[in-house]
């Protein structure tokens, strides 16, 4: 159970219906468990829902695929069970395996880049640095890694709160591993 439960109909304000409203006429999204629980105050939800615009500038750098797989290793490697799960959704969806995803060298760069900077709160090694750095450009690494802060902000917000995985996403759900073999 959420420790900030998701805001309900008779708790919003005008303000918060009607961005509500505009989040998912803009962006074709659903008013998940998330975006509802942040609904309880409409600066953090503006501001939570720049993700967006930046998600969207992180795809014409990496392209869809690989943007979502970047999104995935940020959050698997916060232990954001909500985020993996949404990402997870978009990776089978998309027929993969996220267990067994086939990756360039060039791709597994950047998986390790995002994963290394959700595990090292940003400090990570030179060699994580520079392999992502001689594939980008300054401007490009600079959405890479604000988008980077963005997600694990995300994730930390889901983490904090324990907000509840969305029905939708249950059947995404890792499987569970097995204690007895």
């Amino acid at each position: 159970m959420a420790r900030i439960p998701p805001i309900t109909k008779d708790e919003m304000t005008q303000s918060i219906t009607e961005a509500f409203q505009k989040h998912v006429r803009e962006y074709n999204a659903r008013i998940t468990n998330m975006k509802a629980s942040l609904g309880h105050s409409l600066l953090s939800f503006e501001i939570y829902m720049e993700w967006y615009p930046l998600y969207a500038e992180v795809e014409k750098i990496l392209g869809k695929r690989l943007a979502y797989l970047y999104a995935y290793s940020i959050s698997y490697a916060s232990d954001c069970p909500l985020c993996s799960t949404f990402f997870r959704k978009i990776i089978i969806d998309a027929g993969e395996k996220p267990e067994d995803l086939q990756l360039t060298s060039s791709q597994q760069t950047v998986i390790e880049f995002g994963s290394a900077i959700a595990k090292h709160h940003g400090n990570i090694a030179d060699d994580i640095y520079n392999a992502m750095a001689t594939q980008y450009n300054k401007t490009e690494m600079v959405v890479l890694i604000a988008f980077a802060g963005q997600m694990i902000a995300t994730n930390v917000f889901n983490n904090v709160i324990e907000t509840d995985i969305d029905e939708y996403l249950t059947d995404y759900l890792p499987p569970a591993k097995h204690i007895l073999k």
